[in-house]
């Protein structure tokens, strides 16, 4: 991260906006995955809804991971707080972008990405290099 940093001359202040980049990636990875398995077998889009939520979760757990350990302490709430708002992000543009309606997955998908988000971020609390 430090020579990318140092590359683009630009460095992220706040560890929830660090993490929530990070999700974003993670959550790109996880959408190319996903197409990839779409393309090359017989699923269907019908019956990837279990696989979305693993990659949301898997994004919100690698942006609490890394927000924590930016931070160096409270991991639960670094955690908590980028899993909240990387469901409000995703809320907001699938709104946008598809003009999608509240249903049930969407509690879902904010128990999934908060919970995975807690968890990240008390691993990313220990793995952190602060001062103990």
């Amino acid at each position: 991260m430090n020579s990318l940093s140092r590359l683009f001359g630009l460095r992220m202040a706040s560890p929830v906006a660090s993490g929530l980049y990070w999700s974003g990636i993670w959550l790109a990875i996880g959408a190319i995955i996903l197409s990839i398995m779409l393309m090359g077998s017989s699923l269907s889009e019908s019956t990837m809804q279990p696989w979305v939520f693993c990659v949301h979760g898997w994004a919100s757990l690698a942006g609490g991971f890394m927000s924590a350990k930016r931070s160096g302490r409270r991991g639960w709430y670094f955690g908590m707080a980028n899993g909240m708002l990387y469901t409000l992000l995703l809320l907001i543009i699938s709104f946008l972008a598809t003009d999608a309606s509240w249903s049930m997955a969407v509690p879902i998908l904010l128990g999934v990405t908060c919970l995975a988000g807690v968890f990240g971020g008390m691993l990313g609390v220990n793995a952190g290099t602060g001062n103990r």
